[in-house]
């Protein structure tokens, strides 16, 4: 559909509109109809919203009567600040500015008697949620070992998002996790209703129910928020789609404003059809893009550009700059990921030697957590001081940390804090009044809890099941430690950590949140593999205790002038002098699973795009050719996204050999069937060398066991199999290193 461009005639700019360009101009003074700004990377967004919103003020309409929707609360206060600083503070404090959720919250508070709740209604955030599953689970006797009560949740919050009310979930059940899900999801909707209770999801879906419930209701709102304004609209939801245009339906006063390109919370429910059907739904729309970037160089935004346009749904855009042109984009190629974190810091401390450039100019992204350990432990030896930003340090997480009071445990039974910090990690059915009797016991006869635990048969008040499930977890930790000197240290932290369930626990889970989680466990191990290669004879105490002295270098780091160590979503929004993104492989950025279905690849091509629009002046990008996983090192193949980049702006060393593919097998990588999935490479174009491989074909490797090939792809050197295993699930493997062998 062609743009609409509306003309703005001159005396009727004000004030508001200088110091703006046009296009800024334009999308900050239509006042009637709906329109879509198209807002790239730092082209001033946040200013065009607040201005936008003042201009509507300054014409004359109530502020009253205008609904701002963020993300963020941070991001509500800011524009209401903002706005003050234009018109006079009384006004900007009328406009209804906020996330969805607290706008929400309040109008609920007036309709909540119309969906059959009270005015004075609780809302439980996740933890309070959670505690009620948990709680409904318990009486309803599902074993939370085996539906873990964190996965429950999720789905139950997914089904929510989905509008899929318990009912509707219960009639559609077909497994028995679903059925399971439906009585725990039925249990847990009366439950929050006989609380007069709503939790983060209810919030969204009541106000639908409450709109659509009563004509008066949804003309009374339609009325107060005459003219509407949604940041970031890229990242919706459904249930926030449908209320947005619930809203919006009579005066069609709808200003939405967003970046299809930054799309990239998806795993988390975000539709970016939502973005690029704006169009379809309303048809009279003015479209306003801001392509005018004033953050980055030429080259980076050249480099950005070159990425994007592989991908197929999008909004068509090209960023463009007043600045410079810019150093070229360095791509460093590393032996493994502990190289690729020293060049990094050796970079860095290059970098700032000549007091040009601060430790605080600098931003380390990475797709996973997982990567931050490698990272931290090269800036702690390199004694530069580091901040991560949007999560916290490796060691200090909390699947880590379990993890190390497993060890520890087994090291020092008599540590009690420890022990009290596992045992329910994943739960075993020992509850605190379980745990009460047990710690009195320890207290009368002077023994330590450990103690307790292993005398529990002794305790009279404590129930059967408890008794059970203690003399089990004692067994377990007894069985490693008897074993503790015949073993090799990570063999026998791989295989405890195993059995504990911790690890099957995240997997069951199967969140974002959950899997990183694995993720990190499984870094975590693969760190004390490296330590006692590196350390022949040393034992579990000198592990434990170099990472005592690694935390508390960690504690004592409080500088400003930090270097910032972030995920890549962690970084939406910000700016640095100096980005670098790390860890540019196949399998880790995109992740695996961009093999099985373009939608996650062209996210995973817009995060690597958000991270790139980070930079200011400089970028680096690096990759390893070995990566340290699962207590091996497994080979890298470089990222697909950089065979993307033009290489007119990119600058190599000389140890990178797979610079760019030809365009023929470019063109093949990127075939997809209609329906959306990865196109199946037949048996004939996989080389020679392996002529026995076929998708389907169950296959045995040498560390992950047993899997089923589910497509292969590539050929020569750079043929490639997507595995499912038994043990791990879906990896991509370089089939000239993978040496797979058929089951």
């Amino acid at each position: 559909m062609p743009l609409k461009l509306v003309k703005v005639e001159a005396e009727n700019s004000t004030k508001i509109l200088d110091g703006l360009n046009g296009e800024q101009q334009k999308a900050v003074s239509i006042i009637d109809g709906p329109l879509l700004i198209v807002a790239g990377a730092g082209s001033g967004k946040t200013r065009v919203l607040t201005h936008r919103v003042a201009y509507l003020i300054e014409q004359g309409i109530n502020p009253y009567n205008i609904l701002a929707l963020t993300f963020t609360n941070k991001a509500a206060r800011e524009m209401v600040d903002r706005i003050s600083g234009i018109v006079p503070e009384y006004a900007a404090s009328k406009v209804w500015a906020g996330t969805f959720h607290s706008i929400f919250a309040r109008l609920l508070r007036n309709e909540a008697e119309h969906i059959g709740y009270t005015s004075s209604f609780s809302i439980y955030d996740t933890d309070d949620s959670l505690a009620v599953v948990k709680a409904e689970m318990n009486t309803l006797g599902i074993n939370q070992q085996q539906f873990p009560a964190q996965a429950m949740r999720s789905r139950i919050s997914w089904a929510k998002n989905q509008l899929i009310d318990w009912q509707a979930y219960s009639a559609s059940a077909d497994t028995y996790l679903q059925k399971q899900t439906s009585v725990v999801y039925e249990a847990y909707e009366k439950a929050l209703r006989a609380n007069n209770a709503m939790d983060f999801d209810d919030l969204l879906n009541n106000m639908i129910y409450a709109l659509r419930a009563s004509d008066d209701i949804l003309e009374k709102y339609q009325e107060r928020f005459r003219y509407i304004l949604v940041d970031e609209y890229q990242d919706t939801n459904r249930a926030q789609y449908i209320v947005i245009n619930l809203l919006a339906k009579k005066h069609k006063n709808i200003c939405v404003v967003g970046d299809d390109a930054q799309s990239i919370y998806r795993w988390r429910g975000a539709e970016i059809q939502n973005i690029l059907d704006f169009q379809k739904d309303y048809p009279a729309a003015n479209v306003i893009r801001l392509e005018q970037n004033y953050r980055s160089t030429k080259t980076i935004l050249a480099v950005a550009d070159s990425v994007i346009k592989h991908n197929r749904k999008q909004i068509p855009k090209k960023l463009w700059t007043k600045k410079h042109d810019g150093e070229p984009v360095s791509l460093l190629s590393c032996p493994d990921d502990r190289d690729e974190a020293a060049k990094i810091v050796n970079l860095i401390s290059e970098k700032t030697k000549s007091g040009k450039t601060g430790y605080k100019d600098f931003a380390v992204l990475y797709r996973t957590n997982a990567q931050s350990l490698a990272l931290e432990n090269a800036f702690k030896m390199g004694n530069i001081p580091y901040v991560i930003l949007g999560g916290i340090s490796f060691y200090k997480r909390k699947e880590v940390k379990d993890v190390l009071s497993y060890l520890k445990l087994l090291v020092n039974p008599q540590d009690s804090e420890s022990l009290l910090r596992v045992i329910n990690e994943p739960p075993r059915g020992i509850g605190n009044t379980s745990l009460r009797y047990i710690k009195i016991f320890a207290e009368k006869n002077s023994i330590s809890l450990y103690n307790a635990f292993q005398r529990a048969n002794e305790i009279e008040d404590l129930p059967p099941k408890a008794k059970n499930a203690v003399k089990n977890f004692i067994s377990l930790v007894e069985k490693y430690r008897a074993d503790i000197k015949a073993s090799s240290p990570y063999s026998l932290a791989f295989m405890y950590i195993t059995e504990t369930g911790i690890m099957q626990m995240y997997k069951e889970i199967n969140t974002e949140d959950s899997l990183d989680r694995w993720n990190n466990i499984q870094q975590f191990l693969s760190d004390i593999s490296d330590y006692f290669n590196r350390n022949e004879n040393a034992v579990f105490e000198d592990y434990l205790n170099q990472l005592s002295l690694l935390s508390d270098i960690d504690e004592k780091d409080t500088s400003q002038n930090q270097v910032k160590l972030m995920t890549l979503h962690s970084a939406k929004g910000l700016e640095f002098p100096v980005v670098v993104i790390a860890g540019l492989e196949e399998g880790l950025f995109p992740l695996a699973k961009a093999e099985m279905h373009f939608e996650e690849e062209e996210e995973e091509r817009r995060l690597f795009y958000v991270g790139i629009t980070r930079a200011q002046e400089e970028l680096y990008l690096t990759y390893a050719n070995r990566r340290l996983r699962f207590g091996d090192y497994s080979t890298q193949a470089p990222s697909k996204f950089l065979s993307e980049i033009d290489k007119n702006y990119i600058k190599t060393d000389k140890s990178y050999q797979h610079t760019f593919i030809s365009q023929q097998e470019k063109i093949m990588r990127e075939r997809y069937f209609d329906d959306g999935t990865k196109n199946e490479y037949n048996y004939s174009q996989v080389p020679q060398e392996i002529p026995e491989l076929r998708a389907g074909d169950w296959v045995i490797h040498s560390h992950f066991g047993k899997g089923k090939i589910l497509t292969l792809a590539g050929t020569g050197m750079n043929a490639k199999a997507v595995v499912n295993f038994n043990s791990v699930g879906k990896k991509v493997l370089m089939l000239q290193y993978a040496k797979l062998k058929k089951a």
